[in-house]
């Protein structure tokens, strides 16, 4: 499921990479989307815990393209279910 979220990130145009985050007692953080200013201006990138298990990196990377309208990518059913799932569970939908 991973490599299938990874393949429609990459139609979206959002680069994921894979990072160590520090994580707080409170709280654990696993990643998440963001803009970021690259030389060919802004950029949507998805950052995760590479500490993170395999569920969890699919629930990250599901709640980001979650906010992404993905009606048109081809995209298998059992993806667009798992993007479903977790729709919803992020601040805002991306523009």
């Amino acid at each position: 499921m991973l490599e299938l979220l990874e393949a429609a990130a990459d139609q979206l145009g959002v680069k994921v990479s894979y990072e160590p985050l520090q994580t707080g007692s409170v709280t654990t953080m696993r990643g998440g989307l963001c803009r970021v200013k690259s030389a060919t201006g802004m950029v949507w990138r998805c950052i995760i815990d590479k500490r993170a298990t395999g569920e969890e990196r699919v629930a990250t990377l599901a709640t980001a393209l979650g906010r992404f309208d993905v009606s048109e990518l081809e995209l298998p059913q059992k993806v667009r279910e798992c993007i479903a799932l977790h729709q919803g569970t992020g601040p805002r939908r991306a523009a």
